[in-house]
């Protein structure tokens, strides 16, 4: 199961659409995770007329249209993977405990807010992932998105892609 993971989009603020590499991305993917701050409504419907399989969350910049219709927090078992999808999880000091508690079961917790890519594990194996942003990059030196795959029950070939 191929993944890709978005978050910050914040369309049309930042950037008019996303760029070319992400769509193909998609395009090839079973899944497509985008951990919140859409901004526009219009890029949650492309990606549900696009996607295969879409799950995403809202995050503070977005309104009551998207909150209406997307979760705070997304939930979903990818062949037999427990994924939660957030877009705030705080502080970066603390983060891997602050989330082990809050998010008990869960395999895989994608997130967003700070723009800044992150790749970690906890001691009790939970994987955190912010694929950044692929339309602001703010302090950072290239806007990003991350790849994965699942096979069997384990996330295998995460990769954080400059753009």
């Amino acid at each position: 199961m191929r993944l890709v993971l978005i978050s910050d989009t914040h369309l049309p603020v930042r950037a008019k659409r996303l760029p070319d590499r992400v769509w193909d991305a998609i395009d090839q993917a079973d899944v497509v995770i985008h951990a919140g701050d859409w901004v526009s409504v219009e890029l949650l419907d492309e990606l549900e007329s696009r996607s295969r399989r879409l799950i995403g969350c809202w995050g503070n910049n977005d309104g009551p249209v998207l909150r209406a219709r997307l979760p705070e927090v997304a939930r979903a078992s990818l062949d037999g993977l427990e994924v939660a999808v957030v877009h705030e999880t705080g502080a970066s000091r603390g983060r891997e405990e602050r989330c082990e508690s809050a998010f008990p079961g869960v395999e895989l917790l994608v997130f967003g807010h700070s723009h800044i890519p992150w790749d970690s594990t906890t001691p009790k194996g939970l994987r955190l992932l912010n694929p950044g942003s692929p339309t602001d990059r703010r302090r950072q030196p290239f806007c990003t998105y991350q790849t994965a795959e699942i096979s069997a029950g384990r996330l295998e070939k995460v990769a954080l892609h400059n753009l």
